[in-house]
């Protein structure tokens, strides 16, 4: 009996440290936004889309984010000035695929845009929480972070810019992703 539980207890760590570190992400993206065609249906808010393609930690990915964005210039300590627009993002997810097909889900927690009137461009920063995952991420969690740079590409009718050119990166921690495979990704690159 003894014999059984000490297996039991050495399979169990052996699985536990498969999938229990933690692994530091940084990936590089680029891509477009604009307006959304979903509805999160938050009062006082627009709904941004935003597709991305990017490389680096786990590869080559492609993600996903919808938020919905206050309509009203908020006032901040970090973004202001005559030619400075300053809006929060309230709500919103992103899905992150993998090219094997693996799924990273994730709210949004935060986030902010700071745009420069005069410059011409905006720095956003939006801070997720995974929620879920499938694949390679099906017992992930953890806080990513995403920063980008928004150029204006095309504007409506009234000469407001509507769609967007962005450029960033994605840092963070991601517990949960199974070592074998990270380790082997890593080795490629």
């Amino acid at each position: 009996m003894k014999y059984i539980a000490t297996v039991a207890l050495l399979l169990n760590l052996g699985v536990a440290g498969i999938y229990a570190h933690d692994k530091p992400v940084k990936m590089t993206f680029s891509g477009t936004g604009g307006a959304a065609a979903i509805n999160l249906q938050q009062p006082g808010t627009a709904n941004v889309e935003e597709s991305e393609t990017g490389n680096g930690t786990f590869g080559a990915f492609t993600v996903r984010v919808i938020s919905a964005e206050t309509t009203s210039p908020q006032s901040s300590s970090t973004c202001s000035g005559p030619t400075h627009l300053y809006a929060i993002r309230v709500a919103g997810g992103a899905v992150l695929r993998l090219e094997d097909g693996s799924l990273l889900m994730m709210t949004v927690t935060e986030g902010s845009d700071c745009v420069d009137l005069a410059a011409q461009q905006g720095h956003c920063t939006l801070t997720f929480q995974i929620k879920s995952g499938t694949g390679r991420f099906a017992n992930a969690s953890g806080v990513l972070t995403l920063t980008e740079t928004v150029l204006p590409v095309a504007p409506d009718v009234f000469g407001n810019p509507v769609f967007f050119a962005d450029t960033g990166e994605l840092t963070g921690t991601v517990s949960g992703v199974a070592r074998e495979q990270d380790d082997d990704r890593d080795e490629r690159h």
